[in-house]
């Protein structure tokens, strides 16, 4: 609900700003939160200059606060906050109501393909590290990036045939197979398991009380063997509770975190733990003044209305000069 709060009020602050008249409706940062790789490029720059993105300034808070829960408590920015990985469970859930069941890939097609998400991360990785820092600079402050979250927005109200036949595709194959994008095509995803699995929390089994009923296997979206381990390492847990919730034997499952109670983080804390980091994340950064970017109403306007000129273009980077 809040991002189609936030797609919402973005899409009616575009349509303002595109006509004659006042503008009414304020531009939420949050929608900021689709633009991972330019929040990449700034945590880059952050980290080696000390300066934040004043564009779209929202892109790193979001994205820092993801890297953040990731680190306390698995990957549960997609089991629990992921508005895609919303839609992504909605789609195989009414798969399995429509057809009885879901299927899988093979495990000789299962194991290669789980690899395309990390490969597609490093790609960007890759193209971010090799950029110097003017690059960056020069990209960060071109036409472009000051109207990317616009060009996001018509990705969807300007879509292409290719791009209609794309997401068919996805739409279809996360109907037949459980959590299709997460699972095999999402960066973002790969990005925060990695490091989830540098953190202090996993799902733990105590084999004494475990009755070796399958539950918890059956229930986990990311088809982890969780009734013959006991421990999750995998950067594939979303901590999600869901096996936790399906054990039917008290406190057999776990997500544990280091230093608490090996129970202590039942589904209803996670969740209000969840949701406060990030009003308190959201809150802190307004408050220090890196939630709201630094285009005005009146600049975004006269931008807009050149949205579609040669000069508002996705820039070329030259990958040839030696980064600085």
């Amino acid at each position: 609900m809040l991002t189609l709060a936030i797609g919402l009020q973005f899409y009616l602050y575009v349509r303002q700003a595109a006509g004659s008249g006042a503008i009414t409706v304020q531009r939420p940062p949050g929608v900021e939160g689709f633009l991972p790789i330019g929040a990449l490029m700034g945590w880059k720059q952050f980290l080696l200059t000390g300066q934040w993105d004043s564009i779209h300034p929202a892109a790193m808070v979001i994205l820092g606060w993801a890297v953040g829960l990731s680190l306390l408590l698995r990957k549960s920015f997609c089991g629990w906050f992921c508005p895609v990985g919303t839609i992504s469970e909605w789609c195989w859930r009414l798969g399995r109501r429509l057809v009885g069941r879901n299927g899988q890939l093979p495990a000789w097609l299962d194991i290669p393909a789980r690899s395309l998400k990390y490969l597609l991360l490093g790609f960007f990785v890759w193209i971010i590290f090799s950029m110097s820092l003017d690059q960056i600079a020069a990209f960060m402050h071109s036409p472009y990036y000051k109207l990317s979250d616009v060009k996001m927005l018509h990705f969807f109200t300007r879509m292409s045939a290719l791009t209609a036949v794309v997401l068919l595709f996805l739409l279809v194959f996360s109907l037949v197979v459980k959590n299709f994008w997460c699972r095999y095509l999402c960066p973002y995803g790969a990005l925060l398991g990695l490091f989830a699995m540098a953190g202090p929390s996993r799902i733990r089994r105590d084999p004494k009380r475990c009755i070796d009923c399958g539950r918890c296997d059956r229930a986990c979206p990311s088809r982890l063997a969780v009734s013959k381990k006991t421990m999750i390492h995998s950067p594939e847990c979303i901590g999600c509770l869901d096996c936790v919730a399906a054990c039917p034997v008290d406190e057999t499952l776990a997500l544990s975190s280091a230093g608490l109670h090996p129970h202590f983080w039942t589904p209803v804390r996670t969740g209000w733990f969840i949701l406060l980091f990030f009003v308190l994340t959201v809150y802190g950064a307004g408050l220090s003044g890196r939630w709201r970017g630094g285009v005005s109403d009146l600049e975004f306007r006269m931008r807009l209305a050149t949205v579609d000129a040669p000069e508002n273009t996705h820039p070329r980077v030259d990958f040839g000069k030696a980064a600085d």
